[in-house]
């Protein structure tokens, strides 16, 4: 699903509160990044738009800037990738004007075209993998049905799902394209995807790689094409959340967190006090046993540390991606190039 720009723009460095737990990396481009992954907590992979890659390989002291052959006009909003020289980068835009398309690198640095659609409706908003060679990519609904991709080589083919026995979307219904995580996946065949823009926020369940499909409301704020659910994570495969909120109003004070603690089959509002707007992504801290949560967006980064029922805000600095290798090892990537690596901060430790 499409989304404005225009309040990320206006969205600029605003002055931090509390104690800051980012900590600015020089990302060398002021592309608008949204695809983000960490594979590991040296090597992480990045991309935006006009095409631009991102890539280190010292856990964000120095980064590599590319731009993807023919894709300079393209917003590469979803990346997904297994080393330090093998990635898979998604474009999100209108096939019909040929920005629907993936590209993959298994050297670092040529990459090559491996999917590319002209179907009227067709607008990809995210990827994700399971292992090397088997992943999936999600797309706006088209007749009223998901739209999903299926590869089995790492990324070289790209074949479409049949979605006609999966529950129908409903009127406005789809997925964002704001910060590649509003599909996620766990183990060697979970699947979830997160839903907006129609009257209920959902969630999509798989549990055969995109074969068949299950639907479950959410309480999050919905109602409007600029709301919904943003940003899908699991810690297991029973225990997840979504965040979201409403990204044309990105201080307003909604419901924007729901956990499920039953694999999706249903979920609760977060207890709170929840994040202060709208919140893009969401990522789990590895080995803090799924207590440690950080959400970001528009309104600012928020941390949760029982399991995303409670949050507090830690600062005010548009993001539109999170990530994070270990406990200590995290980034967040937004508006203008803005690139930050994670510092633990000790809140409970007294002076």
């Amino acid at each position: 699903m499409r989304v404005s720009a225009i309040s990320l723009l206006t969205a600029a460095l605003l002055p931090a509160v509390g104690q800051a737990q980012w900590v600015p990396q020089q990302s060398n481009t002021t592309a608008e990044i949204r695809g983000l992954v960490a594979v590991s907590p040296t090597v992480v992979w990045a991309s935006g738009t006009r095409g631009r890659v991102l890539r280190t390989t010292d856990g964000g002291s120095t980064w590599r800037v590319d731009t993807v052959p023919g894709a300079d006009s393209l917003d590469l909003r979803g990346i997904a990738a297994r080393g330090a020289t093998s990635a898979v980068a998604m474009a999100a835009g209108e096939a019909e004007k040929g920005a629907a398309k993936i590209f993959r690198t298994t050297d670092g640095a040529r990459w090559s075209q491996q999917f590319d659609t002209r179907e009227k409706g067709a607008f990809l908003d995210a990827l994700a993998f399971w292992d090397d060679q088997h992943g999936i990519a999600l797309g706006d609904p088209i007749d009223g049905r998901l739209f999903l991709l299926t590869t089995d080589d790492g990324g070289a083919t790209w074949t479409r799902v049949s979605t006609a026995n999966a529950p129908p979307v409903l009127p406005g219904e789809a997925a964002f394209a704001a910060s590649g995580t509003c599909i996620t996946v766990f183990g060697t065949s979970n699947v979830w995807i997160g839903t907006g823009g129609g009257a209920r926020a959902r969630v999509f369940r798989s549990s055969d790689r995109g074969h068949t499909w299950a639907v479950a409301d959410t309480p999050l704020h919905a109602g409007n094409s600029a709301s919904g659910i943003f940003s899908v994570a699991f810690t297991d495969a029973r225990h997840g959340m979504v965040v979201g909120g409403e990204y044309s109003k990105p201080k307003a004070l909604v419901d924007n967190v729901a956990l499920t603690s039953d694999g999706g089959a249903t979920w609760t509002r977060a207890r709170g006090p929840l994040p202060a707007g709208y919140m893009s992504a969401v990522a789990y801290l590895p080995g803090t046993n799924g207590q440690t949560v950080v959400a970001v967006g528009l309104g600012g980064t928020a941390r949760s540390t029982d399991g995303g029922q409670s949050w507090t805000m830690l600062d005010t600095v548009a993001y539109n991606s999170v990530v994070f290798a270990s406990a200590k090892a995290g980034w967040a990537a937004g508006p203008r190039g803005r690139i930050a690596k994670w510092f633990p901060i000790d809140t409970t430790r007294k002076p």
